[in-house]
């Protein structure tokens, strides 16, 4: 089996620059933030009944994708190295569990803040609020890489964790 590794990290880490890092690296990479928005767009949850039924009927689907889609991981040929899930509320969700290993993407406060303004996410204390804190990701995580430099920095870091993952 291809070890199932859980990667997540607050608003402005650069989760996604990882995900696309881990995918250039050999890995088969799934968002469930990707999912989720395709599963608003199909009509079975459009149809569903207001707002508040959407996360107990969203979720449980999202996991079916996730299983779908490592099926077809472990039948690609040659298989990827891993397979990585980005998963921005991993313990929030207390998701952690159906992972090998978790990986916590972390960036200073100041490189989060110029992300986030960069990407017009305006309520980043706010959101933020939600979620756990980048210091409690980073102690309930397997392996913590910081993302304060160039996207060739966070490949090296990431590369170093999918070596020791295969060891």
């Amino acid at each position: 089996m291809i070890p199932l590794i859980g990667l997540t990290g607050g608003i402005g880490v650069g989760k996604s620059t990882a995900l696309d890092a881990l995918e250039h690296l050999g890995a088969g990479v799934l968002s469930t933030d990707r999912v989720v928005h395709e599963l608003y767009e199909s009509d079975d949850v459009r149809s569903l009944s207001p707002e508040r039924f959407l996360e107990e009927t969203l979720w449980p689907r999202v996991g079916a994708r996730m299983a779908q889609w490592r099926e077809e991981q472990e039948r690609l040929s040659p298989p990827p190295r891993v397979a990585v899930v980005e998963v921005p509320l991993l313990f929030e969700s207390g998701m952690e569990q159906a992972f090998d290993a978790t990986i916590a993407i972390v960036a200073d406060e100041q490189v989060r803040r110029d992300r986030a303004s960069a990407r017009d996410h305006r309520s980043l204390d706010e959101r933020t609020a939600r979620q756990l804190s980048q210091e409690e990701k980073a102690t309930r995580a397997t392996y913590v890489v910081a993302n304060n430099g160039t996207v060739e920095q966070l490949e090296r870091a990431l590369s170093s964790v999918l070596d020791n993952l295969q060891q």
